[in-house]
């Protein structure tokens, strides 16, 4: 005795036979010294095929109904919802001999396709062809990514700034560039030629004035005095 059940729905006549196509996606490629090889993968979708009869009204002596007895527009509803519901569901074919369960075929699926027939010579009857789709569970994986901060950070290392050049003392008699204003004293009286590096010499000098550096050229001649940041010694 078999029992066909889609989405837990007893079929209320059990077809006369199914089809149970189990494909597979295997290649074969030609190679130049070996021939013909076949590249072996995971087996693709099963594909299901029966035809189911529905009766109009009551009086199949042969029908099995699980709840009393139900047209065949019931069926037809259900059919209609799950090809609509975009959800997949349970395809079962229950094999009984006589009180014992011999084994079920149990698969989740699709109703990719089922087509109505209605033939006047086969009486209160509906035939429905009904094609169903093994469905495989899927879902997106995501990924964590551990970042290592443990690792040492990069040194930075700051650019170290020019050490200043120490200034050569001012002493009697050195040769200084001249880089600013002459003046008759060295109180700052008398303001006169501006001299920009010029290459002289220091023949006195007063630290109690303001200008306390008194330059020459390079031959003595007298020049002026000059601010001490207007002198430096060469």
């Amino acid at each position: 005795m078999y029992k066909f059940y889609l989405d837990k729905m007893l079929l209320p006549v059990t077809p006369a036979k199914a089809e149970m196509s189990i494909k597979n996606k295997n290649k074969t490629l030609v190679l130049i010294n070996e021939g013909e090889i076949n590249i072996l993968k995971n087996a693709g979708l099963t594909e299901i095929s029966f035809t189911a009869e529905l009766p109009c009204v009551n009086h199949y002596p042969f029908a099995v109904y699980q709840n009393g007895w139900k047209g065949a527009d019931y069926y037809l509803k259900k059919l209609e919802n799950l090809k609509t519901s975009k959800k997949p569901f349970q395809f079962i074919i229950s094999r009984v001999y006589g009180k014992k369960l011999l084994f079920d075929t149990n698969i989740k699926v699709s109703l990719e396709d089922y087509k109505i027939s209605e033939d006047a010579k086969e009486g209160d009857c509906i035939s429905v062809d009904i094609t169903l789709l093994q469905y495989r569970d899927y879902a997106t994986k995501t990924a964590k990514i551990k970042l290592d901060t443990n690792k040492p950070k990069p040194i930075v290392r700051k650019e170290s700034k020019p050490r200043p050049v120490s200034k050569k003392a001012v002493t009697k008699g050195c040769t200084v560039i001249v880089n600013g204003q002459l003046h008759r004293d060295s109180y700052g009286s008398g303001p006169g030629q501006l001299r920009k590096n010029f290459k002289g010499k220091v023949n006195f000098i007063n630290n109690k004035g303001s200008h306390p550096y008194h330059v020459t050229d390079m031959n003595g001649g007298w020049l002026g005095w000059v601010v001490a940041s207007a002198v430096t010694v060469v």
